[in-house]
């Protein structure tokens, strides 16, 4: 990670520095992210970036297997406070792109990270992913667009380098809070329900 890890570990000192429990925006953008899903269940997720484990909770209900990793220790213990009755769900500290979980995932969320990467860090990520995606999964990037002082990359130029691995995008969700995009060789949920 390009930005200073000290920085998460104090951010973290608190046991939600996001409001991911209270705020109506941080509901909302899981909300969001959970519909946009192409299928209802996924065998094997990945969520790089898990911090408290709000988006971890809300993606155990629809995998069978997922792994969550946070380079922070603070964000950590949270989030195993949080996730401890989820046998299903193994928590992780790994900072990407130079560490990495084992195995490929059928389910891969990059959420609210990238933008904390330099331009190298972001091009490394891209690429890993492209290699840890099982064949017909799912990549979803979802990321906070307003300005904040420990940005390194915009959501946008950041969402373009995912564009960058060649997987067809199969859903994308702007509003001036939020983009919310998806990539994946999938075909449409109507098509594989026969409906069109």
């Amino acid at each position: 990670m390009s930005a200073d890890l000290a920085y998460f570990e104090r951010l973290h000192e608190a046991p939600d520095p996001w409001g991911v429990d209270a705020r109506w925006y941080e509901r909302r953008k899981r909300d969001l992210l959970l519909a946009c899903l192409p299928q209802p269940r996924f065998a094997r997720c990945w969520e790089a970036g898990c911090s408290v484990g709000a988006l971890t909770e809300a993606l155990a209900a629809r995998c069978d297997r997922v792994v969550a990793t946070d380079a922070a220790e603070a964000a950590l213990a949270h989030a195993r406070a949080r996730l401890s009755g989820l046998g299903h769900v193994e928590l992780r500290r790994q900072m990407h792109p130079g560490e990495w979980p084992d195995g490929r995932f059928d389910l891969i969320v990059v959420s609210e990270l990238a933008y904390y990467l330099d331009a190298g860090a972001l091009a490394r990520l891209a690429r890993r992913l492209e290699t840890t995606l099982e064949p017909g999964g799912t990549l979803v990037a979802c990321h906070w667009r307003w300005p904040f002082a420990e940005r390194l990359a915009a959501s946008e130029e950041a969402h373009r380098v995912f564009d960058g691995i060649g997987l067809p995008r199969l859903f994308a969700y702007r509003d001036p809070d939020l983009l919310l995009e998806g990539w994946g060789a999938m075909a449409s949920v109507a098509q594989r329900e026969g409906l069109a």
